[in-house]
């Protein structure tokens, strides 16, 4: 679930529609509702902001309407269940020092990015650029204090690595242990601060193991994410900064698919549509694909509050360059 704010005039009156986030009858004015305010997940507990910054709503200034977007999974389509689930935010008010915000990081909402069937641990990756943090962020840069990260049902590690100027600093969050059942938002032990400039690379591993077909992203529960909800302060107009492949890269990839393994590729059908017509899913065409995600240019969103993009040319990206890797950290675990 997600509670997000109607970023609009405050005399704005925002129609009650209740229905399907896609639907062609949803009224075009609720598409200002995008600035995200509050999320749960399966397995989060009762969230709480540190002393120094909380989440600012309301005022005069403020538009009086937020809206709730609730994700089901109803495969059975069965129109007799009722639902009162939602979420409660508890107000202060005494303003503190600092206006958190939410930022999303990670890979697009997108049918551009497959993980074939068959693997273990297919890693896809996603990029919060340079140039992006460069135009979204203050010249003081934010202090990131939490982090939910969040995949689907064959998620199983997620981590987000930080650099600066190619060297890599220590990672922000990390879960070599993922489930989607438990997605707490963590307060982070260390808070890390974040500058112009800065990059972060945001990596799922999947297990796919039992499918014989690619699981595609996208919004279902039978689709797959790759996010961090990156809880920050101060609040910025950034509210996301992800990726996918370039739209070049991957025709190419389809066209090679077509042409020398004779796949049922379609130039007029959807990446979901021709994902599904490659099998089977050998090492071989595994580590092509593997390859075009971490080698291709890239496409950004890399967005303000109000769904706009900041101004730029964010298509066909290189991906940025690591100067200097951290080195692993061996554990060192106690014998009994």
């Amino acid at each position: 679930m997600e509670v997000f704010y109607c970023d609009s005039d405050p005399q704005q009156e925002i129609p009650l529609y209740e229905g399907n986030c896609f639907a062609p009858d949803r009224p075009e004015t609720t598409k200002v509702c995008s600035k995200v305010k509050a999320a749960w997940a399966m397995g989060a507990p009762p969230f709480v902001y540190p002393k120094e910054a909380g989440l600012p709503l309301g005022g005069r200034a403020a538009n009086k309407y937020v809206m709730l977007e609730v994700h089901y999974n109803n495969p059975e389509v069965k129109d007799d269940w009722i639902d009162s689930s939602g979420i409660t935010l508890h107000l202060t008010a005494n303003r503190r020092e600092y206006d958190a915000a939410i930022m999303e990081l990670g890979l697009e909402y997108t049918d551009k990015m497959a993980i074939p069937g068959g693997q273990h641990a297919f890693p896809l990756t996603g990029y919060c650029i340079p140039q992006c943090t460069g135009v979204g962020l203050p010249k003081q840069g934010i202090v990131v204090f939490g982090s939910q990260l969040h995949t689907h049902l064959t998620g199983v590690a997620v981590w987000t690595r930080h650099f600066r100027q190619g060297i890599e600093l220590p990672v922000l969050n990390r879960d070599v242990h993922y489930s989607t059942h438990f997605q707490e938002i963590r307060i982070l032990h260390r808070h890390v601060r974040v500058l112009p400039g800065d990059y972060l690379m945001t990596t799922c591993l999947y297990n796919t193991i039992g499918k014989e077909n690619a699981t595609i992203g996208g919004h279902a529960i039978t689709d797959e994410m790759c996010v961090n909800y990156m809880h920050y302060y101060p609040a910025t107009e950034l509210e996301v900064c992800k990726s996918a492949v370039s739209n070049a890269a991957l025709e190419k990839y389809f066209k090679f698919e077509k042409r020398w393994n004779n796949m049922p590729i379609s130039y007029k059908a959807s990446p979901r549509a021709n994902y599904l017509s490659i099998k089977p899913w050998t090492p071989l065409r595994t580590n092509t694909l593997d390859m075009l995600y971490s080698e291709s240019p890239i496409s950004m969103q890399c967005n303000k509050s109000d769904g706009n993009r900041f101004q730029g040319d964010w298509e066909g990206i290189d991906i940025p360059k690591i100067k200097r890797p951290l080195k692993p950290v061996l554990r060192q675990c106690p014998s009994y």
